[in-house]
């Protein structure tokens, strides 16, 4: 113990095996040891006293589209990992779609990771991405660090990131399973979503059934198919709809390689909410029904959904127009994740410990990042520190987002991250920031 530099002192840490009183020794980074409440500090090491605040594992999303580069102008790493902090989230993965060059080669990657790398407060990983044409670019990319591919069945919303086939779809999966990687899909069915009413305006109820349950529930039974013929592992992403479930818990139950997240947007907002025009709302696929929004809480519950994660998908102002048809599609969330999901969790009769398992510790292992997800000795001392009981009023010009538009505003919610933890340094503190900090993730071999 005599090279510890820093304690940090609770008395509810929540680790693996539970929430306890504790002391949290750091060295060089790293967790060395979760000792007993009163252990005495080793000669030389600061002791942080939290008090009653909770100390829990820095949050781990999977699932956030940074924009950057090519549009800057809706986000980008700067902005994203400072509000990512402020929400006690420490480590991201970002998506490969919505920056320019799209994350699609091993050239675009490099691109990537050269723009994010004096501007990320926390650590950053990145999705490769799978194109009809790039099957030649996949085993590349995934040599060269990404931690899986993402794909989508329909249309992306983006010229430059076109959606596979049901061939194309079975193509990539292969290669990808050849080398043991993982295909993450947006799985909404195209033959579905031409077939639905499609009114435009201001009335969610005529976007909400342009965007239909079955269009879900039919692209994830033929993605659950293909990945039973190959053997190969698939991620559902951002599930709304709830009648897919039965559908997941089967496939788990027979040993298909399947796991799923879905979004805070669809665990605590409701269709029956959304005003006409406030496109602010507007995500794909779409915020669904309170009676399908049980069905979701039971299946995190039961282990059928593996995680939860923001799908932060940012633009500017102007694009978030009163037609809900023609309005940019996507919720900003990172800031405001961890308070979102603990105030409805907390009100559902779930723990504080159900929440870093959701947040933190699954999406840490989905992406194979070992040393992240837990506190526990051997593990990046990566932390939030969380004041549960208290509650704040979401304006959104209290946002770190480059553009402040949030579906939360004025919503009241428990939980305040009082600070944030990057390998043992302090990188946010009631509101304030160092410099950057973080570090650029590869897949772990």
């Amino acid at each position: 113990m005599s090279d510890v530099e820093l304690v940090l002192r609770s008395t509810r840490v929540i680790a693996p095996e539970g929430t306890r009183p504790a002391s949290v020794a750091v060295a060089a980074g790293k967790i060395t040891a979760v000792l007993p409440h009163d252990a005495e500090v080793p000669a030389g090491a600061r002791l942080e006293d939290l008090g009653d605040d909770v100390l829990l594992p820095g949050l781990v999303d999977t699932h956030v589209h940074v924009n950057d580069p090519g549009r800057t102008h809706w986000e980008g790493f700067w902005t994203a990992t400072r509000a990512a902090a402020a929400g006690g989230i420490t480590t991201l993965v970002d998506m490969p779609l919505n920056s320019l060059p799209p994350t699609t080669t091993v050239g675009n990657l490099r691109t990537k990771r050269d723009v994010a790398a004096d501007k990320a407060h926390i650590d950053v990983g990145f999705w490769g991405g799978a194109l009809p044409d790039n099957v030649k670019d996949l085993r590349p990319l995934h040599d060269a660090g990404v931690f899986g591919f993402k794909a989508f069945l329909s249309p992306s919303g983006v010229d430059e990131f076109p959606e596979l086939d049901q061939e194309r779809l079975a193509r990539s999966m292969a290669e990808i399973a050849g080398f043991g990687g993982l295909l993450i899909v947006h799985a909404e069915d195209p033959h579905h979503l031409a077939a639905a009413p499609q009114q435009g305006g201001p009335k969610y109820t005529d976007f909400l059934a342009s965007r239909p349950r079955d269009a879900e529930d039919t692209a994830i039974a033929n993605l659950v198919a293909q990945a039973k013929r190959l053997n190969a592992r698939v991620h559902v992403l951002h599930l709304s709809s709830s009648d897919a479930l039965p559908l997941i818990a089967g496939a788990k139950a027979e040993g298909v390689p399947v796991t799923v997240e879905t979004c805070p947007h669809y665990l605590t907002l409701t269709a029956e909410e959304v005003p006409d025009g406030a496109s602010e709302f507007k995500c794909c696929p779409p915020i669904r029904e309170a009676a399908n929004q049980d069905l979701l809480w039971q299946a995190l519950a039961d282990g059928t959904i593996d995680c939860v994660v923001t799908d932060h998908s940012p633009s500017t102002a102007d694009l978030k127009t009163d037609d809900f048809a023609t309005a940019w599609g996507g919720i900003s969330g990172l800031q405001l994740s961890l308070p979102a999901i603990w105030t409805e969790a907390r009100r559902r009769g779930h723990s504080l410990e159900d929440v870093v398992r959701w947040m933190s510790a699954r999406t840490a292992r989905l992406v194979g990042l070992a040393q992240k997800g837990a506190i526990e000795a051997g593990r990046d001392a990566d932390f939030a520190v969380l004041a549960p009981d208290e509650t704040f009023t979401v304006d959104p010009a209290a946002l770190q987002h480059r553009n402040r538009v949030t579906a939360y505003a004025g919503k009241t919610l428990s939980g305040v991250v009082k600070s944030t933890w990057l390998r043992g340094e302090r990188i946010m503190a009631d509101g304030e920031f160092t410099e950057p900090k973080g570090r650029l993730l590869s897949r772990e071999p």
